[in-house]
């Protein structure tokens, strides 16, 4: 059936489904956003997801048009109308149209729409075999500028870091903060293995907290699996045993290769592939 796009409580066919092109979301990247997958119809950690884009929009000074319940509500009612079993929800807060110029005090009515859809990050031979990795020059935006926790709609530094790496044959690329230490990648949060133990950078690394990269940690530590949240270099990167990388749409993929180098024996190590099983029951439960 035709996809059905909700904007303000009602749905449009993806051609119909329009906003003002005077809306600051467009104009400057002026709002939020989510992305979520459904498994066998329900989304997952939809409530975690929500409160991460009520947490967004505060922080950017952006109040959500509707309550977090009836928010709720219209992303299950999406999903159901779009016959979504195992799929991707978007869910994009606007500021709404406003004035040419930067005054958000002159934008009026927020836009809430909400994309259910498939979605397909990776190729299926990545998971199979893992991923290689290139090193973007560009950095991720400095934490005194704009805090990584905020999901806005401005990827532009992301995307940036994206086209690095799709120029070296790499679908994915790293990403280095202002310190030179790892961040992330372009779309995903990024751990290594070395010596049994789970390693990913801190919040304060200059991340977005991933969903899914809590849900693994989670994981790991409900399996015995000795955790740590600490700052981390490309050397640990290319020492490490294993190395894998979590998000909403890419959930678990490994990492098999950096600059060149194979991490590990350059192969899916077996904590990825144990994390990855668990994930995979988790999200069905």
């Amino acid at each position: 059936m035709p996809r059905q796009i909700y904007i303000n409580g009602q749905y449009f066919a993806p051609d119909d489904a329009k906003i003002s092109v005077y809306d600051h979301g467009l104009l400057y990247g002026d709002g939020v956003f989510e992305g979520m997958r459904a498994y066998s119809g329900k989304v997952f950690r939809l409530t975690e997801h929500l409160q991460r884009l009520d947490e967004s929009g505060r922080a950017i000074g952006l109040q959500m048009p509707i309550d977090l319940e009836t928010m709720a509500n219209d992303v299950n009612e999406t999903v159901a109308r779009n016959e979504i079993t195992d799929g991707y929800i978007r869910l994009i807060v606007t500021r709404g149209a406003g004035a040419l110029g930067l005054d958000p005090f002159k934008c009026s009515n927020p836009q809430l729409i909400i994309i259910a859809d498939s979605i397909t990050l990776y190729p299926d031979s990545a998971y199979e075999n893992g991923l290689d990795l290139v090193t973007a020059s560009t950095i991720r935006n400095h934490p005194a500028a704009l805090s990584p926790r905020i999901k806005s709609l401005n990827y532009l530094n992301n995307i940036l870091a994206k086209m690095e790496g799709l120029r070296a044959g790499c679908v994915e690329a790293l990403m280095l903060n202002h310190k030179g230490e790892v961040a992330e990648c372009t779309g995903d949060n990024i751990f290594i293995v070395k010596d049994g133990k789970l390693f990913t950078p801190p919040i304060e690394a200059g991340i977005l907290e991933g969903i899914t990269r809590n849900a693994v940690l989670q994981l790991a530590q409900q399996a015995g699996i000795e955790t740590a949240e600490i700052p981390l270099t490309r050397h640990d990167l290319y020492v490490a045993d294993e190395c894998f990388l979590t998000g909403s749409a890419a959930e678990v993929i490994a990492a098999v290769k950096l600059d060149g180098r194979a991490i590990g024996d350059g192969s899916v190590g077996p904590i990825t592939q144990q994390l990855n099983q668990a994930f995979r029951t988790l999200v069905r439960q």
